[in-house]
């Protein structure tokens, strides 16, 4: 049931014309619990659209009763009008709730508000409005499937997950599977607990999650306007978890949805983890995973089931991490086809055949490490972009 997996929660995804396709667009997640506490992650991009900045504010008060979220646009890069155009959405919202539910009496500063899909374009309000009261009609606690079904673009699939705590449940949804880089969300993503915790105890355990996940999630290096990533929690168990419980499964959701995404890149045919190891600081491994992650001629390459070291070699050594060329080992799908900085084992021995592959960059500097989750670039992830306005 993703997001109403937890109890305490409700959702829905219907269709209200913003896409030509004629699928659904418009997502609503509903917090009915005795607790309405919140956390956030947004997109570090300079540039960010009208609905991150709303929910930027929105989450300072670490009180959220409701998420509305449409695909079929971005508004990002639309001034003040596309600001009251959000603000517009969430007063919709806040009375289309308080006017079905005598229950719930909010205001339009409890709803975050979410969007995704093409940039400098205002959303047509005269069918996203009616949308929102449509979303509300169809309130559900078995929603969560059609709401993670009305936040996908390019998305071929929906990405759901839920972890079970004793007693207590994490759920969650997301999107994306193009403008996949870090700093922070890398798409949108919802996710929703029935635990008791705070909205401090939030905040600790989801950019801890954040950290490892979705912040390494690094497909094609372009970075969106409209990332966002938010943790509710609705209190409905009855039961505190420790915050090392409460970070433990919210990092297995983050994960789980991180896999999905990457699985799910924009025209990939081969999935790559990247891990870096025996580095001087995790920093470092994070570096250096990087730069291979981003390197054009070593995706390429893997697309061509070519295990070319010496390309990941060279993008290693654009960092700033602290080793010694001529001690960098590089495995790829476990064949060490290099050792100390130089040819190893037969690079024909590896198989590339798989749709997963496993890089290991061995910097002999430390004992640290950190994994980067990418993917290959192809003839198809072109094609898409180019045919594709973003």
């Amino acid at each position: 049931m993703s997001v109403t997996a937890p109890r305490g929660f409700r959702a829905a995804g219907v269709a209200a014309g913003l896409k030509s396709t004629g699928q659904s667009d418009v997502a609503l997640v509903v917090n009915d619990g005795p607790d309405a506490t919140a956390a956030g992650v947004f997109t570090a991009n300079r540039v960010k659209a009208a609905p991150v900045l709303w929910t930027e504010q929105i989450i300072r008060g670490g009180v959220v009763r409701a998420v509305v979220l449409n695909s079929g646009g971005a508004n990002a890069c639309t001034g003040s009008p596309g600001f009251q155009d959000t603000h517009a959405t969430a007063e919709q919202t806040a009375a289309s709730l308080t006017g079905s539910n005598a229950r719930l009496i909010l205001g339009a500063g409890e709803v975050a508000v979410c969007s995704t899909g093409l940039i400098g374009e205002r959303l047509p309000m005269e069918k996203l409005l009616p949308g929102v009261r449509a979303a509300v009609r169809g309130l559900a606690r078995d929603g969560g499937l059609a709401a993670a079904e009305a936040i996908m673009t390019t998305d071929t699939r929906s990405k759901t997950t839920i972890v079970p705590g004793t007693g207590w449940t994490v759920g969650g949804m997301a999107k994306g599977a193009g403008m996949l880089a870090p700093a922070m969300a890398t798409m949108l993503c919802v996710l929703t607990t029935d635990a008791v915790a705070g909205s401090e105890a939030l905040d600790t355990a989801l950019r801890a999650a954040c950290r490892v996940t979705f912040d390494r999630v690094d497909s094609d290096g372009c970075m969106s306007t409209n990332d966002t990533v938010l943790l509710l929690a609705s209190g409905a168990s009855g039961i505190e978890p420790t915050q090392a419980e409460l970070t433990a499964a919210v990092t297995s959701a983050c994960h789980d949805l991180a896999q999905q995404l990457i699985a799910d890149a924009e025209g990939a045919t081969k999935q790559i983890a990247i891990d870096v190891i025996d580095a001087a600081s995790e920093d470092d491994a994070v570096e250096v995973g990087r730069s291979v992650a981003r390197n054009n001629l070593v995706k390429t390459a893997l697309f061509g089931n070519d295990p070319n070291w010496g390309r990941i070699l060279a993008a290693v050594g654009t960092t700033g991490a602290a080793f010694e060329p001529d001690r960098i080992d590089v495995a790829v799908n476990g064949v060490w086809v290099c050792r100390s900085g130089a040819a190893a084992e037969d690079r024909a021995k590896v198989d590339l055949a798989a749709r997963d592959v496993t890089i290991q960059v061995r910097l002999n500097a430390g004992a640290e490490a950190a994994t980067i989750w990418t993917n290959d670039l192809s003839h198809a992830y072109v094609h898409e972009n180019s045919a594709y306005s973003s």
